[in-house]
């Protein structure tokens, strides 16, 4: 019955992503759309909260491993960037429960935003994830500005190439 649940959870995931795959693709340079979504405290975030900061903003979820492997890389990334206006968000398309577990084991410093799968998938597709894969990790300049775009795990060396020194 688990393993029934978990296929047609799986299944659900692929609909909703070939749905949208037909969606419009962002380019180098587009402005980063207003949004808004709860943290794991179900408290409200904008996105304007962190206006004029250099975000690095990555689409996330507990059951994809490339997604874990690369959130310790951005725990140290952020607290050596944020003296220089870097912002790392994680948007986590995924249940509320298995995102707190995750946040609380891996010790994320910095904000954790919970988006339902259309939505989390739809904001991915408007800032050019056209194949609505996860992770997926954007870079916004101070003028909100989209400077970086990675679909897969992002490594290291390339966001170092797009952060300020």
């Amino acid at each position: 019955m688990i393993r029934q649940l978990n296929i047609m959870k799986k299944l659900k995931k692929i609909t909703i992503i070939l749905l949208l795959l037909s969606h419009f693709n962002a380019t180098a340079g587009d402005i980063l759309p207003a949004f808004s979504f709860p943290d794991t405290d179900e408290k409200i975030h904008s996105i304007s909260e962190w206006q004029q900061k250099i975000l690095v903003i990555n689409f996330w979820a507990t059951w994809c491993q490339p997604c874990l492997k690369e959130i310790p890389e951005f725990i140290k990334l952020q607290t050596q960037f944020a003296h220089k206006n870097v912002q790392f968000i994680g948007v986590a398309i995924d249940d509320v429960s298995s995102v707190m577990r995750y946040k609380n084991t891996a010790s994320i410093n910095y904000p954790v935003l919970i988006a339902s799968e259309w939505d989390g998938f739809n904001l991915a597709q408007q800032l050019g994830n056209g194949a609505n894969t996860v992770p997926y990790t954007v870079v916004i300049n101070a003028t909100g500005q989209i400077i970086y775009r990675h679909a897969g795990a992002v490594k290291k060396e390339d966001l170092l190439e797009v952060l300020p020194r």
